[in-house]
C-alpha cells in the first residue's frame, strides 16, 4: 500500500470507530477508538480462528506490520503531539511547579527505570541490561495519553499542571535514556549511538541530547515568535507554527539531540511568550483552533493504531504472564517516580490533597512505549519486552485512564494549594 492510501485508511477507520464509540460506548474519544480498534482486531483473530481457511488474520497481520508503527510515531506524529500538548501549558504555570516537574522528569525516570529493571530481570531471567533497557521505554508517562485524559477531567490546576507538565518532559528524558542505554546493551544495533559503549560516551550522550534539544527548541521558538511578531495574517501564522513543529523537529534529529524535548520547549514558548506579545486576539483563536484539531485527530489515529498494534505482539503463555506481573511492577516503580519526588520537597511546600495516588495512577503509558519496544534491534528478548509493553500500555490507557478522573474527584477534593 502506498502513503497515502495507508494515510486513508487510517483517518477513515478513526472517524468509523470515532462514530461507533460516541453512539454505543461513549467512553471518553481516545480510549474508546483504542477500545473499538483492540475489539475489531480481537474479532478478527477469532474469525480466523473459527474459519482458519478465510485468512483475514494474516491479511490484516501483513497490512499493519507493513506500517512502521515505530517510525511514523517517533520520527512524524510525536513532534506534533509534543508540540500541541506544550502549546497550552503555560510557563507561568509551569514555573510554580517547577521543582517537582523537574524531579519527577528526572530522580523519577531514573527511580523508575532501575525498578522495572532489576524486577523485570528477576521475573524473567533477562540479562540486567536489557532489562533495563525495557525499564527505560516503559518508566516515563506519554503525554500523548496524560493530555488527552487531562481533558475529559476536572483536576485542579496545580495538579493539572504537575501531571501535564511532569509527562512532556519526562518523555523527553526517558527517550534520551533509552537510547543511552540501548547505545550500551545493543552495541552493533543502533548506529551512531552504539559507537563508545562507556560511561563518559553515555554521560556525554545524554547531555547531547537532553541539552541540545532544550536549546535548539528555545532558539527556534524564539526565532518564530520575533518574525510572527512582524506580522499580522492568521494564516500565515498558523503555517509557521506548523513548519516549527515539523522542521524544528526534523533538524533535531539530523543533528542528533533530542526532537521530544526540542517541540516541548518551542511549544511551550509559543504557546506563552507567543500567544501574549506576537499574536492578535484573531491569531490567537485561529492557532488555538488548529492545535487542537490537529492533536484531537492525530489522538484518534495513534490510538487507532496503538489497538491494531495487537497484531504484531507474540502472545506466548510466558511472555503473557510476564506482561501480567510487569503491571504491578510497572505501578510500583511509578509510585516510587512520584512519592520520593514529593516526599522530598514537602518539608518546603505544600501539596494538594492526593497528589501522590492521583500522579501515580495518572501516569499512562502509551504509544511512544510500544513504539520504542518496536525500534529495538531484532533479538531473542524482544518479543517478551514487546508483549509486556503492550500488556502494560492497554492496562494503563483503558483502565487506568478511565478511572483516574473518579480517583482524582474522591481524593482531591479539598481546596487547592500550589
Amino acid at each position: 500500500m502506498t502513503f497515502l492510501q495507508i494515510a486513508s485508511l487510517l483517518i477513515v477507520l478513526a472517524g468509523v470507530f470515532g462514530a461507533v464509540n460516541y453512539l454505543f460506548l461513549k467512553l471518553p474519544s481516545a480510549i474508546g477508538i483504542l477500545a473499538v480498534s483492540l475489539m475489531a482486531s480481537l474479532a478478527v483473530m477469532m474469525l480466523d480462528f473459527i474459519a482458519p481457511g478465510l485468512g483475514v488474520a494474516d491479511q490484516v497481520r501483513a497490512t499493519v506490520t507493513s506500517i512502521d508503527f515505530s517510525d511514523a510515531l517517533l520520527e512524524g506524529m510525536l513532534g506534533l503531539l509534543l508540540f500541541a500538548g506544550a502549546l497550552h501549558v503555560k510557563i507561568s504555570d509551569l514555573r510554580e511547579q517547577w521543582r517537582v516537574v523537574f524531579l519527577m522528569a528526572t530522580m523519577g525516570v531514573a527511580l523508575s527505570t532501575v525498578i522495572v529493571g532489576v524486577g523485570f530481570s528477576w521475573i524473567t531471567g533477562m540479562p540486567l541490561l536489557i532489562a533495563l533497557v525495557f525499564g527505560s521505554l516503559i518508566s516515563p508517562t506519554d503525554p500523548v495519553a496524560v493530555l488527552g485524559v487531562l481533558r475529559e477531567a476536572n483536576l485542579q490546576k496545580s495538579l493539572e499542571t504537575k501531571i501535564a507538565g511532569e509527562s512532556l518532559f519526562n518523555d523527553g528524558v526517558g527517550y534520551v535514556v533509552f537510547l543511552v542505554l540501548v547505545g550500551i546493551a545493543f552495541p552493533t544495533g543502533h548506529g551512531e549511538h552504539a559507537a563508545e559503549p562507556s560511561a563518559q560516551a553515555a554521560i556525554q550522550l545524554f547531555f547531547q541530547e537532553a541539552v541540545g534539544g532544550a536549546v535548539l527548541g528555545l532558539a527556534l521558538g524564539w526565532l518564530t515568535f520575533r518574525v510572527m511578531r512582524r506580522i499580522d495574517d492568521y494564516s500565515l501564522e498558523v503555517l509557521l507554527t506548523l513548519g516549527l513543529a515539523f522542521g524544528g523537529y526534523e533538524l533535531a534529529v539530523a543533528l542528533h539531540v533530542s526532537a521530544p524535548i526540542m517541540a516541548v520547549c518551542a511549544g511551550l514558548l509559543i504557546g506563552d511568550v507567543g500567544t501574549k506579545h506576537g499574536m492578535s486576539e484573531e491569531t490567537r483563536k485561529y492557532v488555538d483552533a488548529f492545535w487542537k484539531l490537529i492533536d484531537e485527530i492525530l489522538n484518534a489515529v495513534l490510538f487507532l493504531m496503538i489497538g491494531f498494534e495487537v497484531f504484531a505482539v507474540a502472545f506466548t503463555m510466558d511472555a503473557v504472564q510476564a506482561g501480567v506481573l510487569s503491571i504491578a511492577l510497572a505501578l510500583v516503580a511509578r509510585l516510587a517516580a512520584v512519592a520520593v519526588p514529593v516526599l522530598l520537597l514537602r518539608p518546603f511546600r505544600s501539596f494538594s490533597k492526593g497528589v501522590i495516588p492521583i500522579m501515580t495512577w495518572g501516569g499512562l503509558k502509551g504509544g511512544i512505549s510500544v513504539a520504542l519496544a518496536l525500534s529495538l534491534p531484532d533479538g531473542e528478548w524482544k518479543p517478551l519486552i514487546l508483549t509486556a509493553t503492550y500488556i502494560i500500555v492497554i492496562f494503563s490507557i483503558i483502565i487506568q485512564g478511565l478511572t483516574v478522573a473518579p480517583l482524582a474527584n474522591r481524593l482531591g477534593r479539598e481546596p487547592e494549594l500550589m
